[in-house]
């Protein structure tokens, strides 16, 4: 349990600390080429329109989240009440749901979770940004969590950071573990 609790307040200290990284002012524009440069068939437009309200998004989540702190002391003033939202999965699930409202027809939204299987339950989710037609390792992360409301982005397979998982499989397991192996009803 000591040694639990330990690890737990070093990754809180690390991750507290963290700083994002320096902001050259063509973030967007380099995140619209990197969409772009998923593959062919993509539409340049939906790159750049993705790029842009993803940074957007961010800073206008940012505010209405009331970040003034680092992502795991926010995290608290959720949980107790004082700040409205700003967990990484409300990061995750608005800007999914705000690229989802654009119709991209040659981009797809994916979520992701990592460390769900930490003893302590302190996992992470993100949204991953990838071609229609590809899975989300071939995407690019979109956490504006990790740096308390500047947009971090990254290929998926240079993220070492995180191990990340498909949602979906997060949350069938997590079913599984708490209602165990659930029978087809049969209709008897």
């Amino acid at each position: 349990m000591i040694k639990t609790l330990a690890t737990l307040l070093a990754l809180v200290a690390l991750t507290a600390c963290a700083s994002p990284p320096s902001q050259t002012g063509d973030e967007a524009q380099r995140l619209a080429t990197e969409i772009r440069n998923l593959g062919p068939g993509i539409d340049p437009s939906e790159a750049d329109r993705a790029a842009r309200i993803t940074y957007a998004y961010t800073a206008q989540l940012a505010q209405e989240y009331q970040i003034t702190d680092p992502p795991l002391i926010h995290n608290a003033k959720v949980n107790k009440g004082l700040k409205p939202r700003g967990l990484c999965w409300h990061w995750a699930e608005d800007i999914e749901q705000r690229l989802n409202q654009e119709g991209f027809k040659t981009l797809k939204i994916h979520r992701a979770i990592a460390n769900a299987d930490n003893p302590l339950r302190i996992d992470h989710s993100t949204a991953i940004i990838s071609r229609s037609e590809d899975e989300m390792q071939d995407g690019i992360i979109l956490d504006p969590w990790r740096y308390g409301g500047t947009l971090f982005w990254s290929p998926f397979s240079e993220d070492t950071r995180y191990d990340w998982v498909p949602r979906e499989i997060v949350l069938a397991q997590r079913r599984i573990e708490q209602y165990g192996e659930l029978l087809a009803y049969t209709g008897e």
